[in-house]
């Protein structure tokens, strides 16, 4: 973060000094106490379990001289540092996101969707970077806290910004995109995931257009780049004072998706036209689905003018952030770590990785429950099941009460099929189903911790 001043702080979130010098500068952000230093603003974040108010003793041990409150009372334990009130301490942090972005004045990516956010975040981010000095999310930072604290790492020396924007309900990209004002938007798809909150997929539709409340017109270079769709992502549905541009595999799209060669967890290759050219790409992360996803890097690459080597080379380095289509290998077994989150689609994606990866021995997915699916969780857990029972592969694994639908569904299409009511009952057997030269998916949603399943897979 640039060097900023108490005074411009109070000024950004409508707050009002009321101990300290206005004239005491900052260098950072932070809501975490355990991260606090001296150079830092401490903002008190009320949640549900702890008041980051409680923790201004711990932050001035610490060396912090700048704290932003919303409750008066506590400027005594503040020592000698600078305090700004306001009413809403995150949404204090919100506004001074949106100014501090502002006078940064960058290149600005916002992406959303229901599967692949992350995954595409990270091709844009490292395509771009070929060009521009450009920042990201800092891990899954994608919410009202999250995004603010990533943008706060950002300074001068950047000239570009891709920031995901994660939701759950109506409303939450509104505010994101409010705070981010982006040049370019972009949606993965519209799927399932948070149905039980926003109703249906028209919905989660309705929710991820939010993005479009923020964005720069037309003549300020706005553009939406989004994964065509019959139903939802196409010209009828995506319009207004910007830019569309469609990714897809016909010709109504802007970028034409083709020969794509899935080579499962060594990467996948494609043609991508445009414009009556075509070239050739490879991205080496797993999944058929990351074609769709770099042509969404690559049509931004093309829009804010890299050249096709530029957008190859970043490409060629992506890695993906968290533990998303992770490969790790032991002696005996390779295992895809695919345990940052999940749902239906991106379930039956993993499935269709693990059915294109080479093997020695067996092909296994050790599958968890997926949450927030609403009240038809127990069909859309079974329909996986069956998913899995049409693919290449040899043995699915259930763990926990919902993905016995998925083992149910497996079993149903003929397919060997186990369940498990916890980790713990699986750990006892696991030996016995998973064996040299085996390759294992492990993925469920992020409650599940299923991460824990791999560790106990890989360790020596």
């Amino acid at each position: 973060m640039n060097t900023t001043s108490i005074r411009e702080i109070a000024k950004a979130t409508d707050g009002r000094i009321i101990k300290g010098s206005e004239e005491l500068t900052v260098s950072g952000v932070v809501h975490d106490s355990r991260e606090c230093g001296p150079d830092d603003l401490f903002v008190c974040v009320i949640g549900e379990n702890l008041d980051g108010h409680d923790f201004i003793p711990q932050v001035i041990e610490a060396g912090c001289r700048a704290l932003l409150v919303s409750n008066e009372g506590v400027a005594e334990a503040a020592s000698d540092a600078s305090v700004i009130l306001v009413d809403d301490t995150v949404k204090a942090m919100d506004d001074l996101a949106r100014w501090y972005l502002e006078k940064l004045d960058l290149i600005t990516v916002a992406v959303t969707g229901s599967v692949g956010k992350t995954s595409t975040r990270d091709m844009i981010y490292y395509v771009l970077n070929e060009k521009f000095k450009c920042g990201r999310n800092m891990k899954n930072y994608n919410n009202e806290i999250g995004l603010p604290l990533s943008i706060f790492r950002l300074d001068d020396s950047n000239e570009a910004v891709v920031l995901e924007m994660g939701m759950s309900d109506f409303g939450e990209i509104s505010l994101l995109t409010d705070i981010a004002r982006p040049m370019i938007g972009v949606i993965t798809n519209i799927g399932t995931a948070h149905m039980e909150h926003l109703g249906s997929r028209e919905g989660i539709f309705r929710a991820k257009m939010e993005i479009t409340e923020g964005l720069r017109s037309r003549a300020e270079g706005g553009a939406m780049v989004v994964a065509f769709d019959e139903e939802f992502l196409n010209p009828e549905r995506i319009a207004g004072d910007f830019d569309s541009i469609f990714i897809g595999s016909d010709g109504r799209s802007s970028y034409i998706v083709g020969d794509i060669v899935d080579e499962g967890i060594d990467g996948v290759s494609f043609s991508l036209e445009h414009r009556e050219e075509r070239r050739d790409f490879n991205v080496p992360v797993p999944g058929r689905h990351n074609a769709v996803n770099a042509s969404l890097a690559i049509a931004i690459g093309d829009r804010l003018g890299l050249t096709t080597e530029q957008i190859r080379k970043g490409l060629s380095a992506v890695e993906l952030t968290g533990h998303r289509l992770r490969v790790l290998r032991t002696e005996d077994l390779t295992v895809i770590d695919d345990t940052y989150n999940a749902s239906p689609d991106s379930m039956k994606s993993g499935l269709k990785v693990l059915e294109r990866s080479r093997c020695s021995g067996c092909r296994v997915a050790i599958l968890g429950e997926m949450y927030e699916l609403g009240e038809k969780e127990d069909q859309m857990h079974r329909d996986v099941g069956i998913f899995a029972a049409g693919c290449d592969i040899d043995r699915v694994i259930g763990i926990g009460p919902l993905a016995k639908n998925i083992t149910d569904g497996a079993a149903a299409g003929g397919m060997e099929a186990l369940w498990y009511e916890t980790k713990d009952d699986l750990y006892r057997e696991m030996s016995e189903h998973v064996g040299d030269g085996d390759i294992v998916l492990v993925k469920a949603s992020r409650g599940m911790r299923l991460e824990e399943v791999v560790e106990k897979l890989t360790e020596e």
